[in-house]
């Protein structure tokens, strides 16, 4: 297993760009946070990193024990539900509250105390019985989450983690460059989806459990202990297996994977010897892990990727401008194509893209790989984009080619690792060290069809023969840019039916669907005759023609709910999934 993943990929050099904590139990004791807590949160802060308080309370309780909520950068309240900025005033609501009709039927059982926030009622055991029966009774779409006796009631799916993911879109960050730290049931959720997670001593046991570190000290003392460790080692505490991408397995089984502070990524081989296919494989590994990426295309071989959006074709250049923007919405991946230019076009468009996503880096962190294919076109000896690897210090890169001579001595200087396909393999090898001015490898064997050599060059670790992982067929080009990657939250589809009881939200056409499968016929006609589907079709995923048929849809009275479904998918599985197959249709309830 490769080390963990390094620096070079956030602010200053900085791996982990965010902190996510709970509030009681966490950071304070009582409701207290005590001095030295704040210093060590202002110290964080001063890193520049950025603060992020997760908790169950509601806003204005939480106003009313804590001095200062701008210390943090964002508050996620109501145990998710609620977005706050502090620096703004700005609420952002997720989910709708419960009917008045829910809080009269507690109060009518005798439920005491109740407290409703923005989304959120909140009450106390042992109620969670009588909380259940009102639920029942009104036929409500609701949970129940338990936190140290505390018995909250939210909208369906809303929770720390979904809440969390809100903040930190809002700031531009992944949680894969997250921390995050709690003690209680109620912090399972986004403790699990960080890419570091801790818990402080007085933490449940089952919390304890599931964390990457058991803190030694209690509250916010225990807090202090996690931003020293945070500061000095930063990226040392990444778990390998969250935060390395994996790509085959080894003669002993072990696995063989990436890791950014490892440098940049040579993949090498001639003809159809797989750097395509290998490539797409460490993609899919990406988006497997949360990582985005972002590919640089110019012949059009990654057209159809998997989870990617894509810009520019055969014969239309992409725009810079419009790559920045999509790979500045959190959790898009970004195909470019730039088989529309020139050479000399291609190797320009580069060396501005690289400088651009230095800058991103520095921000956010994100993307967290660059994919560069053919780059021999682009990277050159004496090329401006061969002088802006140097300049920028752009790490995480896998740079695919047939020709590795031709590539800057620079370029070569930035890879740590080469994987090596097809007959030639011991030979490419032997010329990049020849290159790298350092004795080549002895005795290399030539891999298999379905294997590669991997050579660190300079790390005096021996060759090893790498079995590699099978690669997932690639998707077919979607239409529409956003169809398939994620139109953000202020665009997504909101499922809320004709009484606001839902706020299912659906942030491509893929997750429309499956929700639309689950729904029932009520809420579904409810948006289908006011024209909600043929509006966001056409306005967001920007596609005329499946606007078309929703709307000839929501003008045909004679059509069942079921059969509407059916309609619509459809359309999508014609335009965007290839065979009718490859869908898994929903079905009317």
């Amino acid at each position: 297993m490769s080390g963990p993943a390094g620096r070079g990929m956030g602010t200053g050099d900085m791996y982990f760009l965010a902190l996510a904590m709970d509030f009681d139990g966490t950071i304070a004791n009582k409701g207290v946070v005590d001095r030295p807590t704040r210093e060590a949160l202002r110290r964080l802060k001063q890193s520049g990193r950025r603060l992020i308080l997760v908790t169950g309370r509601e806003l204005p309780d939480l106003a009313r024990v804590v001095d200062d909520l701008t210390l943090f950068d964002r508050v996620v309240a109501e145990n998710g539900a609620l977005v706050y900025d502090p620096a703004s005033g700005r609420e952002r609501v997720i989910g709708t509250p419960p009917p008045a009709a829910f809080v009269e039927r507690l109060e009518a059982l005798g439920v005491a105390p109740v407290s409703v926030g923005r989304a959120i009622v909140a009450t106390w055991e042992p109620h969670q019985d009588k909380v259940l029966q009102a639920i029942h009774e009104l036929g409500l779409e609701l949970q129940i989450v338990f936190n140290k006796g505390a018995v909250m009631v939210l909208p369906t799916g809303v929770n720390k983690d979904t809440g969390l993911h809100a903040a930190l879109d809002e700031l531009g960050l992944s949680i894969n460059n997250t921390v995050g730290v709690g003690d209680a049931e109620n912090d399972h959720a986004f403790l699990r989806g960080c890419g570091c997670s801790a818990a402080v001593a007085n933490a449940l046991a089952s919390v304890k459990d599931e964390v990457d570190i058991r803190l030694a000290a209690d509250h916010g003392a225990g807090v202090v202990e996690l931003i020293e460790r945070i500061i000095a080692d930063d990226a040392l505490l990444a778990p390998p297996a969250r935060h390395c991408v994996a790509f085959g397995t080894l003669a002993d089984a072990g696995c063989a994977d990436l890791a950014p502070s490892e440098g940049n990524v040579l993949i090498v081989g001639g003809s159809e010897s797989g750097k395509t296919r290998l490539a797409i494989a460490l993609t899919e590994n990406m988006a497997a892990k949360g990582f985005e990426f972002a590919v640089i295309d110019p012949e059009s071989d990654y057209a159809g990727l998997a989870h990617t959006v894509a810009i520019g074709t055969e014969t239309t250049a992409p725009l810079l401008s419009e790559a920045l923007q999509l790979l500045g919405e959190a959790r898009v991946n970004v195909v470019v194509c730039t088989q529309a230019l020139t050479i000399g076009a291609r190797q320009s468009f580069l060396a501005d893209f690289l400088g651009e996503v230095a800058a991103m880096r520095e921000r956010t962190g994100r993307p967290h790989w660059l994919v560069v294919d053919e780059a021999h076109q682009v990277l050159p000896s004496g090329g401006e984009a061969s002088d802006r690897i140097e300049e920028t210090g752009a790490r995480a890169t896998v740079l695919v080619t047939l020709s590795p001579h031709v590539l800057s001595h620079r370029v070569l200087r930035s890879v740590g690792t080469v994987l090596a396909l097809g007959e030639g393999a011991p030979q490419f090898i032997a010329d990049i060290a020849e290159r790298l001015g350092i004795d080549p490898p002895a005795d290399l064997g030539v891999p298999g069809d379905v294997q590669l050599i991997r050579w660190k060059p300079g790390s005096g670790a021996v060759p090893a023969l790498v079995d590699l992982l099978p690669c997932g067929r690639p998707h077919l080009r979607h239409r529409g840019k956003y169809a398939l990657g994620d139109v953000g939250s202020w665009h997504s589809f909101y499922f809320r039916g004709p009484r606001k009881r839902l706020n299912r939200p659906a942030n491509n056409l893929y997750s429309f669907m499956e929700i639309a499968a689950e729904i029932g016929d009520e809420v579904w006609e409810h948006h289908l005759r006011a024209g909600d589907y043929t509006a966001w079709f056409r306005h967001v995923i920007k596609d005329e023609e499946l606007a078309r048929v929703a709307e000839r849809l929501e003008d045909d009275e004679t059509v069942s709910a079921t059969d509407s479904r059916r309609a619509i998918a459809e359309a999508v599985v014609e335009r965007y999934a290839g065979p009718a197959d490859e869908w898994r249709r929903p079905a009317g309830d």
